[in-house]
């Protein structure tokens, strides 16, 4: 079983998103996925470093300025938010949503 996301580090998370003018959907063990589903978080073994993976629906360059916001508001809050991959969420037969990652 994955660790289990600290409550505080969810909370710092948590501030970042908000503010870059975004917000969490959800969160279940070390993902995040934020509103619309552009990017998503996932949290690392160092509990100060999060990555940030891309939809690959999302537009490049809004993407791009976001994680960049992300990283800017990451940075003033002592975290690091570095470039993850592309991901995709497949509608799986027992109506479960999977995500598969890409290079």
């Amino acid at each position: 079983m994955r660790e289990k996301i600290p409550i505080m580090k969810l909370g710092i998370v948590k501030e970042i998103v908000e503010a870059t003018g975004m917000g969490i959907s959800y969160a279940y063990e070390d993902l995040v996925f934020l509103d619309h589903n552009a990017l998503l978080l996932q949290f690392t073994q160092d509990s100060d470093t999060v990555l940030v993976h891309t939809n690959r629906e999302a537009a490049t360059e809004p993407a791009e300025a976001t994680i960049a916001a992300l990283q800017q508001a990451a940075q003033e809050r002592e975290m690091t938010f570095l470039g993850g991959q592309v991901y995709a969420l497949i509608q799986g037969e027992d109506e479960q949503i999977k995500i598969e990652f890409t290079h």
